[in-house]
């Protein structure tokens, strides 16, 4: 055989014999080394792995700490992350609304071994959600039930001690409000899954949801808690002390549009919104539409005097009642004479305001009352924003009425706003929740109307129906509102929307405050009167005593300033003559 003759010619010349191993020299080397091959390569993958190791755990106990996850895998998946929610804060950064965490009880029904039991224990420590709602949870076929969310302290560590197999805790965070009642219209609130249902929370509840990366983490509003806090408390004194149904006040900025302080009453607590409902829940100062009466007569001599339809001395018959068909315009309080247009605003005539209004005509009237923003719902950063009742056809009675606040419903923002525009110089901006530095706006009237409307607001605290809500060392100016409320059949003599709005200082302004009563009743102090002047002018008088100094306004030791120096002079000739004032 051929093998056979290879090793007969090796062994011939003296070579290695068919038993030498030499023969398997390369074989055996060849499988040492592909043998030490795979010993490194092993080694180095263990060592990789080791690596690997030793690396997750120096980063899960030193690096990380140690701690979980804030959601267990087994839960369901949000379709936001409650943990970002942004906190609200007012314009000096107090704090408005915040998160705070909580613990949630929830179980798996399939790892509960005995339903009954488990329901009984979990409703001794948990009695308002019933044994038997309890049992039917825990005797579901559901992987997952919610027993309890926002769990206090006191309650998780009892339910803890129970040991109920199945049963655990999920770490959550609950909206709070610190301040409680005093922002809730504006603020409104967030529901259980932290999802803005009302207020400035609907407003921005995506916003909220995120910290902008390099941006703020809060919110910031245009809102003065100080102001806040005077302005609720002096609405809730006059509410008491007149049984009044409710009431709206604002503190606004003229030279911004920014709202310093929003009030409706009755509130709410934020942090228990199911307490909510009916009359607290609705915002008055920006969902309420309202006739504003004589206030509206500010703004009916500003559209007059600015078209140059009338000037301060011109006169209007005002000895007789004003029949319109089956319409009667009479005075409150009749002077029976001619009146000059400050004596309209002063002394509140309805006759001399519905001539002025007719003056001007259906037109310029709307086109004015347009631009002031009360043909429109109020353009503001809330939800709750209510369209003005605008009468349609807008006939001539309407243009009269409409001259002293009737006929046309606004909210108590959209009054503020327009008054600040008329005081401001005669720039119109909307008004804002915000924090902001300015806003440009639009002129509505000319610097010279403005100065002369301030000066009528100014007689009015002086000498007309608004002195109660004179304060000693600041130029207070504003103007009375009483309006009664429609209703079935026609307006309603007893029941009275009763308002005052004011500007201060009036030689330089930078408020307007707003104080307006729903239904308020007399009382043996204002010879049961329940009128603007009784009832609203002395708080506002009592909020611009409180914020004037909080604002950093200098007290004013002089009893009136040069604008209206000047009327008082005309108006004290008139008395010289003869002529009551």
């Amino acid at each position: 055989m051929t093998g056979q003759r290879i090793f007969a010619d090796h062994g011939a010349h003296g070579g290695a014999t068919a038993d030498d191993p030499v023969s398997l020299d390369g074989t055996v080397n060849r499988a040492l080394k592909t043998g030490r091959h795979r010993l490194t390569f092993t080694a180095v993958l263990f060592v990789l792995a080791c690596a690997v190791i030793i690396g997750r755990l120096v980063d899960l106990t030193v690096i990380s700490g140690g701690f979980e996850p804030r959601y267990a895998d087994a839960t369901p998946v949000s379709r936001h992350s409650q943990f970002d929610r942004r906190d609200i804060v007012d314009r000096n950064g107090v704090v408005l609304a915040t998160n705070l965490p909580t613990a949630s009880v929830y179980a798996d029904p399939r790892k509960v071994p005995d339903a009954a039991e488990a329901a009984a224990k979990l409703s001794a420590v948990l009695p308002e959600l019933g044994r038997a709602e309890l049992e039917a949870k825990l005797s579901s076929e559901r992987h997952f039930v919610w027993i309890k969310r926002n769990l206090t302290p006191r309650q998780q560590a009892a339910i803890n001690r129970l040991g109920i197999p199945g049963v655990a805790f999920q770490r959550e965070d609950r909206r709070v409000y610190p301040l409680g009642r005093m922002f809730a219209h504006v603020l409104g609130f967030a529901d259980i899954d932290n999802q803005g249902i009302a207020g400035i929370e609907a407003s921005f509840d995506e916003s909220l949801r995120v910290v902008r990366d390099g941006g703020e983490d809060a919110l910031r509003l245009s809102l003065d808690t100080r102001f806040q806090h005077v302005l609720r408390e002096e609405l809730a004194r006059s509410i008491d002390t007149f049984s009044a149904l409710g009431a709206a006040g604002l503190i606004l900025d003229v030279t911004s549009g920014e709202v310093l302080a929003m009030v409706s009453l009755p509130d709410f607590d934020p942090n228990n919104p199911k307490g909510r409902g009916g009359e607290a829940s609705f915002n008055r100062a920006t969902l309420g539409a309202y006739e504003m009466g004589s206030t509206f007569k500010l703004l009916t001599a500003a559209m007059a005097l600015d078209y140059g339809v009338a000037t301060m001395t011109d006169a209007y018959d005002a000895r007789a009642p004003l029949h319109v068909a089956s319409f009667v315009i009479r005075d409150y309080k009749p002077k029976n004479r001619w009146l000059t247009i400050p004596e309209i605003i002063v002394y509140s005539s309805n006759i001399g305001a519905a001539k002025l209004a007719l003056d001007v005509g259906t037109a310029g009237q709307r086109d004015f009352l347009s631009r002031l923003g009360l043909l429109n719902a109020a353009d503001i950063e809330l939800p709750e924003v209510a369209k003005p009742l605008v009468p349609s056809p807008w006939r001539e009675i309407n243009t009269m009425t409409i001259g002293f606040g009737h006929g046309l419903a606004v909210s108590p923002l959209q009054l503020a706003s327009a008054i600040a525009g008329v005081v401001n110089g005669g720039v119109f901006r909307n008004p804002t929740l915000l924090a902001r530095d300015a806003d440009l706006g639009r002129r509505v009237i000319s610097p010279g109307t403005s100065a002369q409307i301030r000066a009528l607001m100014r007689l009015v605290v002086v000498e007309g129906t608004g002195k109660k809500a004179a304060v000693p060392g600041y130029l207070v100016g504003g103007k009375t509102g009483t309006a009664e409320k429609p209703g079935a059949g026609g307006y309603q003599r007893k029941a009275l929307i009763s308002s005052f709005v004011a500007a201060f200082p009036m030689d330089a302004p930078r408020y307007v405050v707003i104080a307006m009563f729903d239904e308020p009743h007399g009382i043996a102090e204002t010879f049961n009167y329940a009128t603007g002047g009784w009832v609203a002018a002395p708080a506002v008088g009592r909020i611009i005593a409180r914020i004037g100094p909080m604002a950093g306004i200098p007290a004013n030791d002089r009893d009136d300033i040069e604008a209206t120096r000047d009327l008082l002079v005309q108006i004290n000739e008139r008395k010289d003559q003869g002529v009551a004032f």
